[in-house]
């Protein structure tokens, strides 16, 4: 196995963005590229790639604008771009794909995105779906649109009078607040993100997981995820590509399962033909983290080899 950290051009004209690979040794079946969530970084995701390796699976994974080593310098972690911020973070996407293609064309391509990743993934298969052999979204949900509409007005709004560099509190509890009260009484504010107490302690302890996003990225992934749910948008997904969706039960992020269910329902009445559900009894927003995680990366593996071509 070779793990190998590179850089590429982000669609944005400026950044370097920061990109991992992790190569089999022996022969490669297929490929998966990942695509992280909010307020984190790609190499959170090593182990799993691992896993994938030992399995003849290429994997390979970036940093969002905003993120882990994709930033001009610390102070734009959670900004994404003055204007075109969505359309950057999925054009980066498609890049590393494009490139990633062009190293392996003949190998099945498979790509993975979780929570804010996860709609992401679901912007990007609207968009260039055609050509993968599958699509893992995970740790996603529903939102209403009234709220998203909501949430882009108060981000301009603060925008206008304080940047689109500000960090909000007050947005913040607005899309966060409410996670946590089901695990109530809380050992800390993130223990809605895995039951595993050494995985939140080692997500609080890293600085590239704890910085606050600005209105200017909250705003843009209002954008994204609103794109994301629009049935004619949905309509435009191939209905051959075969999709797993994948969350845990007391996932707050999917309304514990609920959303996800809907999300499911809503690819086959628009005629995907292959869409699969799995939600994981007692786990929570972090499937690749919790205590159950052998059984969700052998899942993973059984679905990914189901479907090679």
């Amino acid at each position: 196995m070779m793990k190998r950290e590179f850089q590429y051009p982000s669609r944005d004209g400026v950044t370097q963005i920061h990109a991992i690979e992790w190569e089999p040794e022996g022969e490669i079946h297929a490929v998966m590229q990942l695509c992280h969530g909010m307020v984190e970084f790609i190499d959170r995701y090593d182990a799993f790639a691992k896993y994938l390796n030992e399995h003849g699976i290429y994997v390979v994974g970036h940093d969002h604008l905003g993120h882990g080593k994709s930033v001009q310098n610390e102070e734009y972690h959670g900004y994404f771009h003055k204007t075109n911020g969505n359309e950057y973070v999925i054009g980066d996407i498609h890049k590393l794909r494009e490139m990633t293609q062009k190293k392996y064309p003949d190998k099945p391509y498979f790509m993975l995105g979780h929570s804010m990743g996860s709609f992401l993934i679901r912007q990007y298969m609207e968009m260039y779906g055609s050509g993968l052999s599958g699509v893992i979204v995970m740790g996603t949900g529903a939102q209403p649109g009234a709220a998203l509409f909501f949430g882009k007005l108060l981000c301009k709004v603060i925008a206008a009078f304080k940047g689109d560099d500000y960090r909000s509190a007050f947005v913040d509890n607005m899309a966060f607040g409410g996670y946590n009260k089901r695990f109530e009484p809380a050992r800390t504010d993130k223990d809605w993100l895995t039951r595993d107490e050494k995985e939140v302690d080692a997500y609080l302890a890293n600085p590239w997981c704890t910085f606050r996003f600005t209105v200017n990225a909250y705003y843009h992934m209002f954008c994204g995820i609103e794109y994301a749910q629009k049935k004619e948008n949905i309509e435009k997904i191939p209905k051959d590509l075969p999709l797993y969706l994948v969350a845990g039960s007391d996932d707050p992020v999917g309304n514990f399962g609920k959303s996800v269910e809907n999300v499911a329902k809503t690819y086959r009445e628009c005629g995907i033909k292959d869409v699969s559900l799995k939600l994981y009894e007692k786990d929570r927003h972090e499937i690749l983290n919790e205590l159950d995680r052998q059984t969700v990366y052998e899942d993973i593996l059984a679905w990914v080899e189901a479907h090679l071509i």
